[in-house]
Formats: structure tokens, sequence, C-alpha cells
């Protein structure tokens, strides 16, 4: 038989390892914890002041944390560089930047979480601006992305208003688009995108009739995107233009 000190030194060893282990595991367990109340604390401070109309402060609080993995985070990080890059005092070249940059934000939300429907919501939205920039062969070929992942939002969401109206925005303007601009599609790609009015309003109705944003107090999206927001301000420079069309109208 062996040396019983050794025995018992290797008992005691084993102890303290898993002890150690016990502790690692506590210690971990309450890092996650901390660091979940963190993030909770910044979306809340975010969303605050998304509401609040503070584009360039909320752009600064969430810059702070581009490197982060969080979902939640990147996704609201895309759409405040947007929003950056739609203020007026944005000169041109800034406004390039920024929307590139609202892209990798939304990408990168989409790899973290494939199942947040807002990941998906801002990716559209953002690869969509970013065809300004690309050429028509690439806008058109994006279209065909910017629809799927409108879908997808729409599927994990099925009430919100906005994805939804963004659907019948993007089948509206195929079903509008000039014989000349299908001519050149076609040449490009043997099934270009297409899309009909009745499809388009279809759409439109599912997102008058929901009208979340409005049921939640969500008056940003509101006034963007419900045509029955009239009566709530905007904040953002693009949504005073909205107002501004629509007055026109």
């Amino acid at each position: 038989m062996g040396n019983p000190g050794t025995f018992k030194r290797g008992l005691l060893l084993s102890a303290l390892s898993f002890l150690g282990f016990e502790t690692y595991q506590v210690i971990s367990q309450a890092a996650v914890v901390h660091a979940t109340a963190k993030v909770e604390e910044i979306l809340e401070q975010a969303d605050y002041l998304y509401e609040s109309g503070e584009t360039e402060k909320l752009y600064q609080l969430l810059a702070q944390y581009k490197e982060s993995e969080d979902a939640e985070l990147l996704w609201r990080l895309a759409r405040a560089s947007r929003d950056v890059a739609q203020l007026s005092r944005t000169s041109e070249e800034e406004k390039k930047l920024l929307v590139y940059e609202a892209l990798e934000y939304a990408k990168r939300a989409l790899e973290k979480n494939e199942s947040n429907f807002a990941a998906h919501k801002w990716y559209a939205i953002c690869l969509s601006d970013v065809g300004d920039y690309e050429g028509i062969k690439v806008k058109i070929a994006n279209a065909y992305i910017i629809k799927e992942h409108f879908e997808k939002a729409i599927e994990l969401n099925p009430k919100d208003a906005t994805s939804i109206h963004l659907m019948g925005i993007w089948c509206y303007t195929f079903a509008e688009m000039p014989w000349y601009q299908r001519r050149i599609a076609k040449m490009l790609f043997a099934s270009p995108p297409s899309s009909t009015y009745e499809e388009a309003l279809v759409y439109f109705h599912r997102a008058e009739q929901g009208k979340t944003y409005l049921k939640l107090h969500n008056k940003k999206l509101a006034a963007l995107w419900l045509t029955k927001a009239r009566d709530y301000p905007a904040h953002t420079e693009e949504d005073k233009q909205v107002r501004r069309n629509r007055s026109s109208l």
C-alpha cells in the first residue's frame, strides 16, 4: 500500500482544486451578471437618447462600445451611425464613411445573433444606403438580399410595423420601375427583382393595421413610417424632411 501521507495530501489538493474551480465559477457567473446589467443600463440610456432625438449624443455613447459582442448594442450603433449620416451638417465625405460604418455594425449584429429581428431590419436598411455609392448593378443585386432580410425581420417579429412598411416600399419601388430601367436590369440579371402595386398595398395595410409603435409610444419611428402619426414630433433631420415632404402633398 502507498504512503498514507501522500494519499492524504492528494485528497487535500483535489479538494482545494475543486473549491478553486467552484470559486472560479462563482466569480465568472458574477462577472456575467455584472456585464449583463451594464449592457442593460447602456441600452436603457441609448433608448432614452433615441426617443429624445439626441442623435449625436447617442452616437457618441454607443461608439464607445463598437467592439461589443452584443447584437442589441451593435444594431443600435448601426442605426445611430445612419442617423448622424442623415444630419444636414454632416459633410458628404463623412456621410459616406458613416453609411459604410453603419453597415458594418449591422452585419456584426447579425453575426452575433441571427434571431434578432432588428439586426435583420437595420442590415437591410444600411445595405440599401450603401447601394447609392456602389452603382446600378450592385444596387440591383443587393435588392434581393434586402428583401430577404426584411422578410426575415417580419418573420421574427410579425408586429414590427417598420419592417412591414419598408417591405411595402420595396415592393412599390420595383412595381413602379420605369420600362427602361427594367430593360437595363434584365440585361444585368436573368430575373431582376420585381413586384406589384397590389403586393405593396398588402404590406402597407398590414403596417397601418398594426400601429404597434404608437401603442408602445415609439414616437420617432411612428413619425417616420406610419402615415397617421402626423401629430407626433419629428426629432432627427430625416424625420423633419419626411414631415416637410408630407406637408407639401
